[in-house]
């Protein structure tokens, strides 16, 4: 146990974030460096060492948090650094984009403030690599098994990793011209500088990861093809197919699918631009959309000068805490400011948000760009539109932040590889596949598609990088198993049930 009295003693102090004009000034992340260890390790202190530990339970990857908090507690990093790797190949990336469902699944939560999980989180994965704990894991012989993997997010990342591990030589086929998916173009800089990936995939590299980037699987190449040279195929391509605002004056020019925009933003980033061919600058923005990317598309205008933003939400205003169909530890759906209100809080004196509206028609100048949104307010229960409320708000960019239905059926994967679709439009996994209709087998004749294992927002639907990873890690066991005849590789508890094959 790290201290019985630390939870009384010890008030709950998160890492500082940057003065907001300091950090909206540059692209760097929205924290000062790494967390202050001395703060790390007094807030790990907190830790009750819970004889039922659900921050376990509320981490997708059932991360070992009871016992990375002992060892941070007495900075012994390279043993923290053991335990947080034996759950998690990628703690940087969660330590910063992850919402950290753990610490409202922390028994402290009950009555009072959690542990800053996700600080200590990201201190010791930092920690790992400065200290040289993070270093190559090339497997120790080859088992002559070859695995194609399409995708290189979170997902497909921490399968192919796994998989080199256990030996196998795995290739990594990317339609982008980075290694990365949304983590890559998706991601602001603010959050998660890019450096931090591209270490990562450097050390997957040394491992003896390959990796195709600028195939179009499906397209450029035939799936059908790729199956066959392979022992097993993952599919990993993430849930990209987003969703549409189908109303009046959609087709004017300023208005932009969110993940357009921020691609365009985080490519400008990498030098592709040297200005992005679609900013903020000097307009007035708004977006759509109540979710992470809405949040994602606040910071990102604001650092280009926006004058002025607004985010409209279908939802309600949500309570500040939890309700009673919410009940500890389940995550619940409260109020909650993140880093981009605040900064736009600080910059405009006003929370963005309008909650409870709904776009109704775009009105447009004679040219052709939207100058303005027409909103009405909606019953929170029903979302119907209340008479009497609407009004326009100006708009010279509109960003549509509205999330995806599933993966993208179009691409060539279905017919070639022999996927059906689930109920959800995701991609089925047995036994899903089994129950499917004809129309959604896609007259392909096939029972199932041996050797193909789905991984991640393709088969799950949109989630979060903690879900990806853990399914990543999941797909690989089930494709190790199917590759072996038995598998040493872990797969968390959340996921372990999960059918993988396609």
């Amino acid at each position: 146990m790290t201290d019985p009295h630390g939870f009384l003693r010890i008030p709950r102090r998160p890492s500082a974030a940057r003065p907001v004009e300091e950090r909206l000034s540059d692209w760097n992340e929205v924290h000062a460096g790494q967390p202050l260890l001395p703060l790390v390790s007094e807030q790990a202190r907190r830790c009750m060492d819970c004889g039922i530990p659900f921050c376990h339970s509320g981490c997708p990857l059932g991360n070992l948090i009871p016992e990375w908090n002992a060892y941070a507690t007495h900075g012994d990093w390279r043993a923290a650094a053991e335990r947080l790797h034996a759950t998690n190949n990628f703690p940087e990336f969660t330590g910063r984009l992850c919402p950290a469902p753990c610490e409202d699944a922390c028994v402290l939560a009950v009555n009072a403030e959690p542990v800053t999980i996700k600080n200590v989180e990201q201190a010791i994965a930092d920690q790992a690599w400065e200290r040289g704990y993070a270093s190559p894991q090339p497997p120790e012989r080859l088992s002559g098994k070859t695995v194609a993997v399409i995708g290189s997010g979170p997902a497909g990342l921490a399968a192919a990793q796994q998989l080199t591990r256990a030996g196998h030589t795995v290739a990594v086929y990317e339609r982008a011209d980075r290694v990365g998916g949304l983590l890559r173009y998706g991601i602001p800089e603010f959050k998660m500088e890019k450096r931090y990936l591209d270490r990562r995939i450097e050390q997957m590299r040394a491992e003896g990861t390959t990796f195709r980037t600028g195939v179009r699987v499906g397209r450029d190449l035939d799936a059908t093809d790729l199956r066959r040279r392979h022992d097993a195929v993952i599919v990993a391509v993430g849930a990209t197919a987003r969703r549409e605002l189908p109303v009046p004056g959609r087709a004017l020019h300023g208005i932009h699918q969110a993940m357009d925009y921020l691609t365009l933003s985080n490519r400008t980033r990498e030098r592709d631009y040297v200005t992005s061919p679609v900013t903020a600058e000097g307009k007035h923005v708004v977006i759509v959309g109540g979710g992470d990317t809405a949040s994602d598309c606040l910071g990102t205008v604001l650092r280009q000068g926006a004058a002025s933003v607004t985010q409209l939400d279908i939802n309600p205003v949500p309570g500040d805490t939890r309700s009673e169909t919410e009940p500890w530890p389940v995550y619940p759906k409260v109020y909650r400011i993140s880093h981009a209100h605040h900064e736009a809080r600080e910059r405009h004196g006003t929370d963005p948000r309008v909650f409870s509206s709904a776009t109704f028609r775009f009105e447009g100048e004679p040219a052709g760009h939207v100058r303005a949104l027409l909103v009405t307010e909606v019953e929170p229960v029903s979302r119907r539109p209340l008479p009497g409320t609407e009004r326009a708000i100006p708009a010279e960019l509109v960003l549509l932040a509205l999330g995806f239905s599933g993966p993208e059926q179009d691409s060539g994967l279905m017919e070639q590889l022999g996927l059906a679709l689930d109920e959800r439009g995701n991609f089925a996994r047995d036994p899903a596949f089994a129950a499917a209709s004809a129309d959604q087998r896609q007259g392909t004749g096939r029972a199932e598609p041996q050797g193909v294992f789905i991984a991640g927002d393709a088969g799950r639907g949109q989630s979060l990088v903690v879900w990806a990873i853990a399914e990543g890690r999941a797909a690989a066991a089930a494709t190790d198993r199917y590759l072996t005849g038995s598998t040493a590789l872990p797969a968390p508890v959340s996921a372990r049930d999960r059918p993988m094959t396609a």
